[in-house]
């Protein structure tokens, strides 16, 4: 623990690494101590991502020493880590803004700090980013360094072994180091993983993989040992070429729960930062978290059907997917970070009559956009697609945010797109995509709590492609997409306007439709996903198709990146929340 007094006060003093490199090295060890009990107290408090940055307390001190940032370009890999990274790069005194709305982000970030080189949020991309700047330096004859800081757990995706395979071939000035603590946010996993684990016992009997694609390895080093660390960091300063530093961590490093359960404190939430004790949550009956209603309908759909398997790339907690895990561990397959290879893997499963569903959440699809559209709709195999993390996420802010996935999806051609408007729905919906579907089904779905504690009831089929009436109403009619049906449902209580759950982006409700266009002028549409393509496009285009001239608009995530907040704070900011829509809706029901 590093909660007794400190006889001297270093981090006062730093605000930033100019004043770190006045300090005698024999004054990092204390200056690390400093720095885990800052991060441990906001943290506590202000919740976020602690584990990932106490583990490399040491290494961001001694980057920072021994390098000229931010002339050298360090690039921390997603970006849990980079806390430490923000307190001593002139961020300390508003750190407890972190992740708040109106605060400073969670991750690294270009347009805050000319320390963060690179904006990250999304694994396995420093590499790239880092060799693609040091191509420019030599392009451009400057003398620079370019550090790439990356886990274990990330080095496994495909996208690093593209950046690693192209750098071994290059000159230039490149720096990897291999933040090796053997978890991401759960446990590593693969061949790669085990590779390290040899390595770090000095039973690894085959060559080199890092030497074999041309860098110069060094390590394994420990990565506490901040002498060590600065040691090699200065021989590495004038090694040229592509270098290789393996460094070990534990993450959570000094805080005993958080190195004895780093999943949990990963990003624990509020705890009590002298004891570490995780704040005591209410024994009052809570609606599941949505991930929760999907892990759990899984593992009862599975035991039923013994075709059913799960995927998840690295997110088996975060999904819930660890449930199948424990209790059917031959058909859940934890990939690693790598969703273009789970979604075709699913493909290759759905083809031999296996009913995969893959896990992913909405941000990270992306990842695998033309697996997707080559590998599964195109070849019309019948993958089941769970979005979690749909629409707005809260404080991880703009690089997790999964607004977009309604409208990259709805032009593939093939493609059910649905989402649940509560935990009935999604259970709903996951028992009829493992009844025969002939194509591939997408089911979106948010973080957090639902709104139903009876939530597991008896499976219903649902009818692909039918929306339902929640309310009828005169004068204006409200459609809505997924579990914004809520605020829309509240929005509405005391005024006489029909409200639809259109439930199917794709395919449409048409014989609803036209109820709707026929019986109201005005024509409302609610989603929590971008207004550019989104939903409430599929209407506009619905009718411009049959010549209707109602009056149409469309409320959703305006054309711009969310930044970070509460979810309740970033709707109301968009006129998303309940008073918000309750405005909008009065205001159209005037103008009626």
């Amino acid at each position: 623990m590093y909660f007794c007094p400190v006889q001297k006060s270093l981090l006062n003093h730093i605000k930033s690494p100019t004043e770190l490199r006045l300090l005698n090295q024999k004054e990092l060890p204390l200056l690390a101590k400093e720095l885990r009990e800052f991060i441990i107290n906001i943290v506590a408090i202000k919740e976020g991502h602690l584990g990932a940055s106490l583990g490399v307390v040491e290494l961001t001190i001694a980057l920072h020493y021994v390098f000229n940032t931010p002339i050298d370009q360090l690039i921390w890999d997603v970006g849990h880590q980079a806390y430490g990274h923000k307190i001593l790069t002139e961020r300390k005194n508003i750190f407890d803004t972190n992740r708040q709305l109106g605060g400073i982000s969670g991750f690294p970030k270009r347009e805050e700090s000319i320390y963060d080189a690179f904006g990250t949020g999304h694994s396995s991309t420093s590499i790239s980013a880092a060799l693609g700047m040091a191509i420019a330096s030599q392009l451009k004859g400057e003398n620079k360094q370019h550090i790439a800081v990356i886990g274990d757990a990330s080095i496994a995706s495909g996208m690093a072994f593209e950046g690693l395979n192209h750098a071994g071939v290059t000159d230039a000035n490149l720096l990897v180091i291999l933040n090796d603590n053997a978890i991401g946010i759960d446990p590593s996993v693969g061949a790669l993983k085990q590779y390290l684990t040899n390595v770090k016992k000095g039973t690894q009997k085959q060559d080199n993989i890092f030497e074999a694609l041309n860098f110069n390895y060094s390590g394994p080093i420990n990565g506490h040992d901040v002498n060590t660390v600065i040691s090699e960091l200065e021989r590495l300063k004038n090694v040229k070429g592509p270098k290789f530093l393996h460094v070990i961590t534990t993450k959570g490093k000094g805080l005993k729960q958080a190195e004895t359960n780093q999943v949990k404190y990963h990003a624990p939430g509020k705890f009590d930062a002298k004891t570490g004790n995780l704040a005591a949550k209410s024994n009052k009956a809570q609606p599941p978290k949505y991930q929760d209603v999907f892990g759990y309908t899984i593992v009862e759909l599975a035991k039923a059907n013994k075709n059913i398997v799960g995927i998840t790339p690295a997110m088996p907690t975060g999904c819930s997917l660890k449930y199948m895990m424990d209790e059917i561990p031959d058909r859940a397959f934890d990939v690693g970070i790598a969703e273009q290879h789970a979604v075709t893997m699913a493909a290759g499963m759905a083809t031999q009559r296996l009913i995969p569903f893959c896990n992913i959440y909405s941000t990270f699809l992306q990842r695998a956009y033309d697996q997707i559209i080559h590998d599964v709709a195109l070849q019309k195999l019948p993958v089941v697609f769970c979005l979690d993390r749909a629409g707005l996420v809260g404080e991880d802010g703009a690089t997790h945010h999964g607004i977009f996935d309604i409208s990259y999806l709805r032009c593939i051609p093939n493609l059910i797109i649905f989402a649940p408007r509560d935990e009935v729905e999604l259970r709903n919906i996951m028992y009829t995509a493992q009844l025969g579907l002939k194509q591939p089904i997408a089911i979106r779905y948010p973080r957090g709590r639902g709104v139903t504690l009876d939530w597991k009831q008896s499976f219903s089929k649902i009818e692909i492609g039918k929306g339902k009436q929640i309310k009828q109403g005169k004068q204006l009619a409200i459609l809505s997409i997924g579990t914004i049906a809520k605020n829309v449902t509240e929005a509405t209580t005391s005024l006489d306007i029909s409200h639809y759950d259109m439930r199917f982006v794709k395919p449409l409700d048409k014989n609803l439709l036209h109820t709707i266009f026929k019986s109201h002028d005005n024509i409302v549409t609610v989603e929590d996903n971008a207004i550019t393509g989104g939903f409430g496009s599929a209407i506009l285009e619905f009718a411009a198709t049959y010549n209707y001239k109602n009056t149409i608009k469309i409320l959703g995530i305006p054309d711009a990146f969310m930044e970070h907040g509460k979810v309740s704070e970033l709707q109301a900011l968009i006129g998303l929340d309940v008073e918000g829509l309750k405005n909008t809706f009065c205001s159209l029901k005037e103008v009626t």
